[in-house]
């Protein structure tokens, strides 16, 4: 089968297309024929294996990457089951978490899967796994929004934010989105009451506080964070840090977690939503809302296999307008 693998940490450019082995489902497991599969900010974090003290941790391997495939989110069809599994058959058309999704096939617990909505091409479906329940995880879980709360998603434009954005705005919040003006429209689309240009408008000088932040960029220190909360307000820290650094966004979460302790306001980091944790819900959950019409995945762009390589440049670049997404077959 043709796949993208990498065999060493660094840029982009290790990633190579090869012919390898297609692996077999074990107990437990599924094969997935691969259609398409997206690309999150994970994959250059796994690339390059950043920050540094995530290599000590094991969470994306020590001296070499974890999965020799890259990909983890992935949308396709089931070619066979391993012993054990129950509720998905050969033909089944599923998305979810697939460690080495950028391959023409891999394989993965089956409690990983849930059915793909019907109405998704392949390409919506695999921009769902990570970036949904990342956002669904923020917003309800973690940040208890409920109807009448002040809501500020920052990166509202891109995977993470398009979903949390929907969701907020489904739970009858008001919510405020901020991104780049050419994302805007689409912001507003999506449920924002009202849009912030972050070239223009920095949201931690304003007057306004907020019940709840969804911190999906991590570009403004703590202490301005808290300023525009509410007294008893929630920041839910999602990302920050760069490629090369000790300890990127996770110094961040750190901190956020140690000064949690101390103060009324909530502020608290969302844990990580590749296969760690009670997924299968949380993939349920999601797709019960894109059924519904609640949720709609925002695509920016696509790939060919080939140029994977090519999309977590995009990717890195922090740049992208929902998500993008590499077509397999």
């Amino acid at each position: 089968m043709k796949a993208i693998v990498q065999e060493r940490f660094g840029p982009p450019d290790v990633l190579r297309l090869v012919d390898t082995d297609r692996p077999e489902p074990g107990a437990g497991e599924v094969l997935v024929r691969v259609r398409a599969a997206a690309l999150n900010p994970y994959d250059w974090h796994m690339l390059r294996g950043d920050p540094y003290v995530a290599r000590l941790l094991g969470g994306v391997g020590r001296t070499r990457p974890l999965s020799r495939v890259a990909g983890i989110d992935a949308a396709g069809q089931v070619e066979a089951v391993g012993d054990g599994v129950r509720g998905l058959r050969p033909g089944d058309e599923v998305l979810g978490f697939c460690r080495g999704s950028f391959a023409e096939y891999a394989r993965t617990p089956a409690d990983l899967l849930v059915p793909k909505p019907a109405h998704l091409t392949f390409e919506q479906a695999a921009a769902v796994p990570m970036a949904a329940v990342t956002a669904l995880r923020g917003i309800r879980t973690v940040g208890r929004v409920r109807a009448g709360h002040r809501v500020l998603v920052n990166g509202a434009g891109g995977g993470v934010g398009t979903f949390a954005v929907q969701i907020a705005a489904a739970l009858d919040a008001e919510v405020t989105g901020v991104c780049s003006a050419r994302n805007a429209d689409l912001v507003r689309s999506l449920g924002a009451t009202h849009v912030l240009d972050h070239t223009r408008d920095d949201f931690t000088d304003r007057h306004a506080h907020y019940d709840v932040i969804l911190d999906n960029v991590g570009n403004h220190p703590l202490r301005r964070l808290r300023r525009a909360l509410t007294p008893t307000g929630t920041l839910v820290a999602n990302g920050g840090g760069s490629p090369g650094r000790v300890f990127g966004a996770m110094g961040f979460m750190l901190r956020t977690a140690a000064v949690d302790t101390v103060v009324r306001q909530r502020l608290l980091p969302i844990l990580p939503s590749a296969p760690a944790g009670p997924t299968h819900d949380d993939l349920l959950a999601v797709t019960a809302l894109i059924e519904s019409g609640t949720l709609t995945p925002v695509v920016d762009r696509t790939y060919p296999l080939a140029d994977t390589a090519e999309g977590v440049r995009h990717v890195e670049r922090g740049h992208a307008r929902g998500k993008a997404v590499v077509v397999v077959g």
